[in-house]
């Protein structure tokens, strides 16, 4: 598994820690479409509202959104400082899992489980680790989610949203969903299509923008190490193969709606260029070096120095448009994080 030590930056900078988006745009009196939006194209950098984007849009583009929904996948270990955090279901029925124990305002990596210990998780659950998976950060593990009979079920009932140092206090889990949630899986959400709202996808469409699903359940992130995308579960449909297939035949724009669609997408793709249903595990990472092959732009909320997402965004960018996108989200003081502001990047 790569670690940040193994990773050459894509994009040196310093982020501001008043940069920082600490709450919901809702609790600083904004609605989700009135978060701010940095368009960076090849006519140069604009800055506009999330609201704005039917107009930043041509006729015939298509959005592919991710309808991934995120369970509330923190759940405290009783007794101790320790937090389980339910990073992936496994093919066997095992669950990739990250322990955190607390620190500051949020939790810290916890590195000192060992093989075969058994947590004991309320209202009768438990976490056995089998294996370590990255570096000991995450471990894959046995679940026993006692009378709720699924991990998913059990989450649902007793499980907290994952929050990080950024965001000092707890959340309903319904501020950590977006209008195009469908399937229960996401460990994190994923964030770029929070700001839309049913208003804004009326106004899409009625400007002849369409909209395609695709299905990615994303991981825990990795703040502190930043390494790269693990395995993650997911589908194209059937349907959104032969809409994008249409809308590059016709010239539109395919537009992905976060990292995860990129990653989906991408994954579908046949060694003709051509975009088949496809459904699985991806491990596909995408770089400058490999590119992109049916994604012209990517709407993507603002990442953090040395993540590992930098790299696919400049796949699609290119670095130069890339560096001043975020030069310029720094000296306007754009928001960082999940509850932070977007970027629209258009090849």
């Amino acid at each position: 598994m790569t670690t940040a030590e193994d990773v050459v930056p894509t994009l040196e900078f310093v982020l501001p820690p008043d940069l920082e988006a600490h709450e919901p745009p809702e609790a600083r009196g904004l609605s989700r479409d009135g978060v701010r939006l940095l368009v960076g194209s090849g006519a140069g950098v604009r800055h506009l509202r999330f609201a704005d984007l039917p107009s930043v849009l041509f006729p015939g583009g298509l959005l592919v959104v991710n309808t991934s929904t995120t369970i509330p996948a923190a759940v405290k270990v009783p007794g101790s400082e320790l937090t389980v955090h339910f990073s992936t279901e496994l093919p066997d029925g095992r669950w990739l899992v990250e322990l955190r124990q607390a620190g500051g305002r949020a939790t810290v990596p916890y590195r000192s489980g060992t093989v075969g210990t058994r947590y004991d998780l309320p209202e009768g659950a438990s976490v056995t680790l089998t294996a370590p998976y990255s570096r000991e950060r995450l471990w894959e593990a046995a679940v026993d989610p006692g009378q709720f009979g699924s991990v998913i079920g059990y989450l649902r009932a007793v499980g907290k949203p994952i929050r990080y140092e950024y965001v000092p206090r707890d959340w309903p889990i319904r501020y950590y969903q977006s209008v195009f949630g469908a399937e229960p899986g996401s460990a994190e959400m994923p964030s770029a299509s929070r700001p839309f709202t049913d208003r804004l996808v009326t106004g899409l469409v009625a400007a002849g923008i369409r909209f395609a699903p695709v299905l990615l359940h994303t991981g825990v992130a990795s703040p502190e190490a930043h390494e790269r995308p693990y395995p993650e579960r997911f589908a194209v449909p059937e349907s959104t193969a032969a809409l994008v297939n249409h809308t590059r035949a016709d010239g539109g724009r395919v537009i992905a709606v976060g990292t995860t669609a990129v990653r989906a997408l991408e994954s579908a793709v046949e060694p003709d260029g051509v975009v088949a249903g496809a459904s699985g595990w991806t491990d596909l990472i995408v770089t400058p070096d490999r590119g992109v092959r049916v994604v012209d732009g990517l709407l993507t909320g603002f990442h953090e120095p040395h993540a590992s997402h930098l790299d696919m965004l400049a796949a699609i960018a290119g670095t130069e448009l890339l560096g001043d996108c975020y030069r310029e989200a720094i000296a306007h003081q754009y928001l960082w994080h999940e509850f932070g502001d977007l970027n629209l990047l258009i090849r």
